[in-house]
């Protein structure tokens, strides 16, 4: 039900309850058993057995799990050991790996209010909060976390919080009588209080009106459970690649056994062997260990730069990112109110500096603004400081407010001429008031002798209504008429300000021989002296506009997502330049009414999106993936949790962010800076460009295992190789280089490309050709150095094996040098600029000399010493891929 358009008599009726008394004790019974405890459900967890289950439901786990069988029946238990140990310690780091889901629904759980005051029996008392149940009447005072959804009975001055739902920073003002016929989003529902809200100002009684996953935060936490985890397009990739490698390992396992056994008649056990060979040989067994390796790494870096990267996919998803969807407040602005505009004795003031720190300068037209400029500027700055609740106070350096973060900008702005709180409220102390409430949108304070003998009021309030209420106007300090010419200026100047998303306030005064017998505003609030204006902010962070410029270089499309108004998000999004005009803009309301289709039409063109609920965020990120963005989505409050969630890459702000939001993304950022996404993004791009070359130096060494062993069994040889020697060539051998190639420092035009497109595969066009080019040279010099080694030296297998063992290792590793880059020959990037390859390779071919050259180690490995004279055929063969991949290369730079 849409509580908010009822009235306050049709919903204590329809909730059987009494506005005066409450419910009664058994009422409450029997509602709670209805109605269950008011605390959010908790999502059940993953089992470790269902996650060990999805581990070995791998494509290539499985036939390494197959292999092992084999082995162990035929007797090679060391085999069957190895490959089992492989299959536990991927499985093992992939597990250490996965998500953070569960804690979201924690974290909501911890902002529930533990207390509540409520009317039972007709009596006030203190209940938990869990124990609430529609119907229940509660009462609130400033600083309470509102315990449930309420629907406003009574109200008094009050403001609530409500940026744990929206996300903006603001106070919105409430009232109970406030009657509200049309759709209304969440900041629109003026006569509502929502769960996890906090009363900045005021008082208020409201009727509980939904309870625990009903209540809107509720509605956020089912949305987080419902969210499901999406494979990423690296995810994808590899599974795709997995499953056509098995395909590929199963037929060309079988050709082999019955070719072997019906056409060549050779022995059943001596084929299965091989069988086992080739499955060993089709499968890069280190690829899912590498991937992980050199995305941890990259985590690494970008910690370093201000992004934890919680899930190490995130990391690749990062560099295909095409959009990214922004919260406005706390992410691409301050999230702290800002004078940038004073309007006072006729003339524009520019105020410089951001946030709460009383830093800046008073500018006219650009220039400083010297002490004796504007007369009456001094007066206008101590009404803002007097007619204010707020307060300012410094810890560590920071500056914060205590209460509404409107009236704590004023401070600032005050502080920036020296003009303190302390200092006037002692010069000039407060003696009577009349509250601000928002039927009249003002609030008047009384002050003693301020610069006169006099009692004088100082107002504050909304612009249109404080100007209708002034007949004078303070020009250099002294008392003038105010004429209709000065008055309709003076509205002009207002909706100038307006029109630059600034929050306007005017101010003004009157002075009273004594303080007044009665104080009221129809007796004060009239014939009163304008002073001025002011226009506030919360103003974009300095850093963002660059960021968004190199957003668009790289072809990521910025989208901002806020719960603001509508011409506040255009203006701030038009000075970031995320958008160009007003019709890229569009209401969170104007979505409630769209079918998907249409919606997926208008964030084709939309660039904006105000007053939005946390549904409409989740319906503007899910219409960007289904036109086949990568999505990411970035925010810092609950609000934004269930977006966050559901986008590609979900990104929360470290200092300002939620719990929620924080343990709902895959990226932090620690310092809250947009520009940090930039440097994700092009880290995730170079990543991305390491794994496709490490990707391809893997398949054209595996591939070329494949057809080695293939070939030897079409030509009637015995098979080159031994399982257990395959298993160390593709685990360590290859295993070190591959992970040097993951930490290649990115090319320069890394971030002017486009995003890829996510439907590209991992092996292009031209990487594919690569692959054949490679995997052909490395299966010719292998089998010629094999052939040789059989019938030469001493003609025994050991040797032949051993031959085409280290033939085989010593091609893949000057492959690692050529792999480096698809267009560049080795010799123009450098042989030992990649400092890792190096060290990589060094130590492989000290793994290679050991399974050749210690005793015992051998015999395991049936290989046998090399001589010189092996040498002589080794290197040589060994060259000839290096050749032809480089060769490759230059044929392609001329093209």
């Amino acid at each position: 039900m849409d509580w908010y358009k009822e009235s306050n008599e049709s919903v204590i009726k329809s909730l059987d309850t009494d506005q005066n008394n409450g419910l009664s004790d058994s009422k409450v019974t029997s509602l709670l058993e209805k109605y269950g405890k008011n605390v959010l459900k908790e999502k059940k967890k993953k089992s470790m057995a269902a996650k060990l289950k999805d581990q070995f439901l791998d494509p290539m786990i499985i036939i390494l799990l197959l292999a092992s069988i084999l082995s162990m029946a035929i007797g090679e238990v060391t085999d069957s050991i190895i490959i089992i140990a492989i299959v536990i310690v991927n499985a093992v780091l992939s597990i250490y790996q996965e998500g953070k889901a569960e804690q979201a629904i924690e974290a909501l759980q911890k902002m529930a209010s533990p207390k509540a005051k409520v009317i039972r029996n007709g009596k006030i008392m203190e209940v938990d909060s869990q124990n609430l149940v529609p119907g229940d009447i509660v009462e609130l005072e400033t600083g309470d976390i509102i315990p449930a959804d309420l629907k406003l009975l009574e109200s008094t001055n009050l403001k609530i919080d409500e940026s744990s739902l929206t996300g903006e920073s603001v106070a919105v003002e409430k009232n109970a009588k406030d009657e509200i016929t049309t759709d209304a989003g969440i900041g629109d529902r003026t006569n509502m209080a929502y769960s996890s809200s906090i009363v900045s100002y005021g008082r208020a009684k409201g009727v509980v009106v939904e309870t625990a996953q009903n209540t809107e935060i509720g509605k956020i936490a089912t949305s987080l459970s419902q969210v499901e985890d999406e494979e990423t397009p690296l995810q994808r990739k590899l599974a795709q690649l997995s499953k056509q490698l098995g395909i590929v390992t199963v037929v060309v396992c079988a050709i082999v056994f019955a070719v072997g056994y019906f056409v060549y008649d050779f022995d059943a056990l001596n084929m299965l062997m091989t069988a086992v060979s080739l499955a060993v040989a089709a499968i890069p067994e280190g690829l899912p260990a590498i991937v992980t390796i050199v995305l941890s790494l990259g985590m690494g870096r970008m910690a370093e730069k201000n992004a934890i990267v919680k899930k190490l996919l995130a990391v690749e998803t990062l560099g295909t990112t095409t959009v990214i969807c922004s919260d406005k407040t706390g992410t691409l602005t301050q999230n702290e109110m800002t004078v940038k505009k004073i309007y006072v004795d006729g003339t524009d003031v520019d105020v410089t500096g951001t946030g709460y720190k009383p830093e800046g300068d008073y500018l006219i037209e650009d220039r400083k603004m010297q002490e004796d400029d504007i007369k009456s500027l001094n007066t206008l700055l101590h009404i803002m400081s007097l007619t204010n609740d707020s307060k300012l106070i410094e810890e560590d350096g920071t500056y914060k407010i205590v209460g509404d973060p409107t009236e704590g900008a004023l401070h600032t702005a005050a502080g920036k001429q020296d003009i303190t709180k302390d200092e006037t409220n002692q010069q000039y102390p407060r003696i009577e008031e009349i509250p601000f409430d928002s039927e009249r949108k003002m609030m008047t304070t009384f002050h003693d002798k301020f610069l006169t003998d006099k009692v004088v009021s100082f107002t504050k309030g909304a612009p249109d209504i404080v100007i209708e209420k002034c007949s004078k106007i303070l020009i250099d300090n002294e008392i003038k008429p105010l004429t209709e010419e000065l008055k309709q200026q003076l509205l002009n100047k207002n909706s100038e300000y307006a029109k630059q998303a600034l929050r306007v306030l005017a101010y003004a005064l009157r002075e009273h021989e004594e303080l007044p017998s009665e104080i009221t505003s129809e007796n004060i609030e009239k014939n009163m002296v304008f002073v001025g204006l002011s226009g506030m902010i919360d103003p974009p962070r300095l850093e963002v506009k660059d960021a968004i410029k190199e957003c668009k270089t790289a072809g990521i499309t910025p989208v901002m997502i806020t719960g603001d108004y509508l011409e506040t998000a255009v203006a701030i999004a038009k000075d970031l330049g995320i958008c160009t005009d007003d019709s890229q803009a569009i209401m969170g309301a104007e979505l409630n009414n769209m079918s998907d289709e249409q919606i997926r039409e208008i964030v084709k063109e939309k660039r904006v999106y105000a007053r939005v609920s946390p549904q409409n965020k989740v319906q503007i990120v899910t219409a960007l993936k289904e036109n086949g963005h990568i999505a990411a989505m970035t925010g810092d409050g609950v609000n934004d949790a269930p977006a966050i969630k559901k986008a590609d890459i979900g990104i929360a702000m470290g200092i300002t962010g939620t719990d929620v939001a924080k343990n709902t993304s895959e990226v932090i950022l620690t310092d809250d800076n947009f520009a940090t996404i930039v440097n994700a993004v092009e880290e995730g791009r170079i990543i991305y460009s390491n794994i496709k070359k490490f990707v391809s130096f893997l398949l054209s060494c595996n591939i070329a295992e494949i057809l080695i062993v293939f070939l030897a069994i079409m030509f009637k040889w015995d098979t080159p190789f031994i399982p257990i020697q395959l298993l160390w060539l593709n685990l360590v051998t290859d295993s070190f280089p591959a992970m040097a190639l993951g930490v290649e420092k990115g090319e320069a035009d890394i971030m002017n490309r486009a995003p890829r497109s996510p439907k590209e595969p991992i092996i292009d066009k031209n990487m594919r050709l690569s692959i054949i080019v490679q995997s052909l040279a490395i299966t010719v010099a292998t089998l010629f150095a094999y052939n040789y080694g059989l019938n030469h030296f001493d003609g025994h297998i050991e040797s032949a094996r051993t031959v085409a063992f280290a033939t085989l290792i010593l091609s893949e590793l000057l492959r690692s040098y050529s792999v480096r880059s698809e267009h560049k020959s080795v010799f123009q990037i450098g042989l030992f600029t990649n400092k890792a390859l190096v060290m990589g390779t060094s130590l492989s071919l000290f793994l290679m000399l050991a399974v050749i050259y210690i005793p015992g180690v051998n015999d395991v490995f049936e290989t046998i010493p090399l001589h010189l004279e092996h040498y002589k055929v080794i290197l040589p063969c060994a060259l000839l891929p290096f050749a032809a991949g480089e060769i490759l290369k230059a044929i392609k730079s001329k093209k």
